[in-house]
């Protein structure tokens, strides 16, 4: 993993200053959970990057690897432009596992035919274990497997042995008969797949060997080699909103740099109630940094004006942050770098994988909505973790509790709350209920029991009743998640009466608002925002 890139981003890896002699690379063929495995490996005990599908051999040996995954991608392997891997791969004496597209793509390259499956598999299947003597060790002979996919393996049995079938897959896992090449064209990694993180285990331990010892202290001690390395002598400017990922960036920095970093806190009138006040409080006192606060609310209300569509509304506040770091580091003598808290969620909604195919979701300030020409180099530290992944970094940095476990906020802030054009009197209607909202979830200690809650400012109307008057007002929907890593999320079973308090506050409290509803969509089919 690179900590910094020009964008846009060079999609090529490193090699230098691994951590660990126990590495395992995922080669990405697109898949939205390509990192997902490189997360379970990862907190299964080995290191794991995330490297590019046409990665050449001699790269993929000077990492000397435990063995290889390949990724499920959106593509099938026997069409035009699909991606692929170097055939001499296979001839690598390293355990391989191929996951969905990655077992189609060896298979094919071990002289297995792929095709389109009669019965198209997505969701929940039963898969029935037939041998149980490696993958598959201490497996329930019958259990519940995640498939995503319309092609599959056919005649295979010449080449490989059948682990594992579903009612219309009988290709479900398998193993080479003479290499040491493992598929499965289910998807381990995801929840949904119970026994998905023992399949994970068995080929990390009994067929790669590797012994559990990689920790999240190393991936630090690894992130600040690199910084120091890359940095020099140079400056950089960390954008610091006072969330988690940002906070854990300039953490990082601090450590790696010290003074040699610049933190600069952009109060851009999106901010939430109390918000600048609170960043300056927790920063000046905690960190011995050059925080610099802007004032840019006129800015960048001003490039809002009349914007409604939300992936302009990213791509203006990720052009004008950028104008704004470049005015507040004038002064700054060889800033060359700029610091961000892009995690890999962000990365892959803004449709960015290794093998180029992810689809683009929405763009996120500081991915797809910056400019094409920043000034800087990008310093992303955290661009290949998960949300829970940066909390655990944050406790090992020695960051405050009440830090390391704030809800996440986004970048473009209440723009993306705030459904419709973007006004002030909205925004200000919009904190209160926030702030209500907040306070309820807090009094109630639902905080650390969810993962991010707030309010949305719907661009919908509706008819009340206050007093003996009727009303025409603003809908506001409340929004309440529960999620491990931010890649798939169900919403929050908040008691109902907590909700009706929620609702009475804001509806009596906050003028203009006459209607509160409760979003209960899961990620996916939805996303954590509305825009």
């Amino acid at each position: 993993m690179v900590p910094f890139r020009k964008y846009p981003r060079n999609l090529t890896m490193s090699t230098t200053a691994l951590p660990h002699s126990e590495v395992i690379p995922v080669l990405d063929f697109g898949s939205q959970y390509a990192q997902l495995i490189a997360r379970r490996v990862r907190e299964a005990g080995a290191f794991s990057v995330l490297v590019a599908p046409d990665t050449p051999i001699e790269k993929l040996r000077e990492l000397n690897p435990k063995g290889i995954i390949l990724s499920g991608g959106p593509s099938s392997v026997y069409e035009e432009g699909a991606p692929r891997c170097d055939p001499k791969l296979l001839e690598l004496d390293v355990p391989i596992l191929g996951i969905c597209y990655g077992m189609q793509i060896a298979c094919q390259l071990l002289g297995a035919d792929v095709r389109q499956a009669r019965h198209r598999e997505y969701g929940r299947a039963q898969a029935h274990i037939t041998d149980h003597s490696d993958l598959l060790a201490n497996l329930p002979d019958d259990t519940t497997v995640w498939m995503s996919h319309g092609d599959q393996v056919a005649d295979a049995d010449e080449h490989f042995d059948v682990l594992a079938t579903t009612p219309t897959c009988p290709y479900a896992a398998v193993r080479h008969k003479t290499r040491k090449f493992f598929g499965v064209q289910f998807h381990p990694e995801v929840t949904h797949t119970p026994h998905g993180v023992d399949v994970l285990h068995n080929f990390l331990y009994q067929i790669c060997g590797c012994t559990d010892t990689w920790r999240m202290s190393d991936f630090m001690e690894k992130q600040v080699t690199e910084i120091r390395a890359a940095v020099g002598s140079d400056r950089v400017v960390c954008g610091l909103s006072g969330g988690v990922d940002s906070s854990v960036v300039a953490a990082l920095l601090a450590k790696a740099i010290g003074k040699q970093l610049t933190c600069i806190f952009v109060d851009n009138g999106l901010l939430r109630k109390n918000e600048r006040s609170l960043v300056e409080t927790t920063f000046r006192d905690h960190f011995d940094i050059d925080l610099r606060v802007i004032d840019a609310e006129a800015q960048f209300l001003g490039d809002l004006e009349g914007i409604v569509d939300p992936q302009e509304k990213r791509r203006r506040i990720g052009h004008r942050f950028i104008d704004v770091f470049k005015e507040a580091s004038a002064d700054l003598p060889h800033v060359k770098y700029l610091a961000q808290g892009t995690l890999y969620p962000d990365v892959i909604e803004s449709g960015q994988s290794l093998a180029g195919t992810a689809a683009n979701i929405k763009l996120h300030h500081n991915v797809g909505g910056l400019p094409a020409e920043l000034g800087f180099d990008l310093i992303e530290p955290l661009r290949d973790l998960f949300k829970d992944e940066v909390r655990k970094l944050g406790e090992v940095l020695g960051l405050p509790e009440a830090m390391v476990w704030r809800h996440p906020f986004p970048g473009p802030g209440l723009a993306v709350r705030v459904m419709g054009d973007i006004t002030k009197p909205k925004l200000d209607l919009l904190r209160d209920c926030d702030e209500i909202l907040l306070e309820e979830i807090v009094a109630n200690n639902l905080y650390r029991q969810t993962s991010q809650v707030f309010a949305v400012l719907t661009n919908t109307q509706a008819v009340g009743v206050m007093g003996d008057g009727r009303t025409y007002e603003a809908v506001v929907a409340i929004r309440a998640v529960t999620t491990q890593d931010f890649m798939t999320a169900d919403w929050a079973r908040i008691p109902y009466e907590v909700l009706a308090v929620i609702s009475n506050r804001i509806i009596n409290e906050v003028r203009g608002v006459n209607r509160v509803v409760y979003d209960i969509s899961s990620k996916p089919p939805a996303t954590i925002e509305w825009e």
